[in-house]
């Protein structure tokens, strides 16, 4: 499973710093190189809710084998023939690593329950680790030759590949049938939210197209949702979606990735800007700021890999609520700690590991939520929610720079960065008050303790 979620985190990282180089190397326009950005995240949204459903319908392996010669295959295309066509559909492709995560953990819950927190928190110290290491490989691989680098995925991809063929088959019970028109319509609606989330800030969050779009999201999300509720067999029950710990989760990890997640790209911008022009940053290059990057994603595996402990001491509300309010001590330290590199670390690193426990807690939470047989929707739904929260984020944070742009200059004020961390510190203090609302199910912890015992883990 590890080697699986290793090729996920590779992905995630190692493509997103190599456009500019390699668009230039290929003769593709920043706006061209913008639409294949855009292209992986509306593949993102739409996959995770259908390959989730589906591997709960037609068993989590087969799916999983599925998305992992998808993601192989977009890799291997976009690293033999790199043109504008093979890229956008080489990220289509690889757009199916969302459904790795709430695969695998349906096959974790199926065939070893007693490790289902101790997995899923390697998992998450995995995936954050692979991000950051791809970023550096594949700088490191394009230093002479911009393309040299898209070749970072393949060696991982065969050994995912070997790995997806050796996994066993969940034994979760399957039933149901798959329905089409409420795939499109979740489909039509997830893409329009997506598009408007990621182009708002360029057309003018004004503009007739973005208000046109937005409101066609919502009535053909509200439409969904309306067929959903007459269905026999629903795409994604909406009933899961009144479960009010996993309401409580999702809405929790809403909060926390609008900032983790949402501010990363900001956080480059503001490691590299120089202080001499523009009042504010650290004057770093790219590999200074790779390094502090992948401290983060350290971090991070180091939250992930504490909190099966943290959950057994304090209780899942606890470690869930410490996530939140870590998050937004990690932004207000930003807010006022920004003038040496040092201080500033600090706080990232602080909100680094918040990021691994937050990920990993909320992962679990949600796997745990309902019954087995929708383990991967119900993951799949939290993940969704990670990526959502992550785009508003992102546009909120991409607002505010707009808006705070030095007269005269292209350069962002240094208010433009004092409302984004704001913001991010905001929305994290409302997931905590979220989270505090979480409640668990009577006998989980004991359960749960009782398979610790039974593995020796908790000895």
């Amino acid at each position: 499973m590890a080697v699986v979620i290793l090729l996920g985190g590779i992905v995630q990282g190692y493509l997103t710093p190599l456009l500019p180089e390699v668009g230039l190397s290929l003769h593709i326009s920043t706006v061209g190189q913008n639409n294949i950005y855009l292209l992986s995240q509306v593949a993102f949204a739409v996959m995770t809710p259908l390959l989730s459903r589906l591997g709960d319908l037609y068993g989590h392996r087969r799916l999983l084998r599925v998305c992992v010669a998808m993601v192989a295959g977009g890799s291997l295309l976009i690293a033999v023939r790199p043109t504008a066509v093979t890229l956008a559909v080489g990220v289509v492709l690889q757009g199916a690593l969302v459904g790795f995560f709430p695969l695998l953990v349906g096959i974790l819950r199926s065939r070893a329950p007693e490790r289902n927190r101790t997995g899923i928190s390697l998992l998450v110290g995995v995936l954050l680790l692979s991000i950051g290491v791809g970023g550096l490989v594949a700088g490191s691989l394009s230093e002479r030759h911009a393309e040299a680098g898209l070749w970072t995925a393949v060696p991982v991809a065969v050994l995912a590949v070997v790995a997806a063929i050796a996994l066993p088959a969940s034994d979760a019970p399957r039933g149901g049938r798959f329905h089409y028109g409420a795939a499109v319509l979740l489909t039509a609606g997830l893409v329009a939210l997506v598009l408007v989330l990621a182009q708002g800030g360029t057309w003018g969050w004004g503009a007739p197209r973005t208000l046109a779009l937005a409101v066609g999201a919502v009535v053909v999300l509200a439409a969904w949702v309306a067929v959903e509720r007459r269905s026999a067999h629903p795409l994604v029950s909406v009933r899961m979606l009144s479960n009010p710990r996993l309401a409580v989760v999702s809405g929790f990890t809403f909060c926390a990735s609008f900032g983790t997640i949402g501010f990363l790209g900001a956080n480059a911008l503001f490691l590299g800007a120089s202080r001499a022009e523009t009042g504010y940053g650290m004057d770093l290059g790219p590999q200074a700021i790779a390094t502090i990057s992948l401290a983060m994603v350290t971090a991070g595996f180091a939250g992930s890999a504490l909190t099966p402990r943290l959950t057994r001491r304090l209780g899942d509300r606890a470690v869930l609520a410490s996530g939140g309010g870590l998050i937004a001590l990690g932004f207000v330290g930003m807010a006022v700690f920004h003038r040496t590199l040092p201080q500033y670390v600090v706080c990232a690193l602080v909100v680094g590991l918040a990021t691994g426990l937050f990920e990993s807690i909320s992962r679990t939470l949600s796997a745990e939520a309902v019954a087995e047989r929708e383990t991967a929707l119900a993951v799949g739904l939290n993940e969704l929610a990670l990526s959502l929260g992550a785009a508003i984020g992102a546009a909120v944070i991409a607002a505010f720079f707009e808006a705070h742009v030095t007269p005269g200059t292209s350069h962002v004020a240094e208010s433009g960065y004092l409302w984004g961390w704001g913001a991010c510190a905001a929305v994290a203090v409302a997931g905590t008050a979220l989270a505090l609302r979480y409640r668990g199910s009577r006998g989980t912890d004991a359960t749960h303790d009782q398979h610790l015992t039974q593995s020796g883990e908790l000895a």
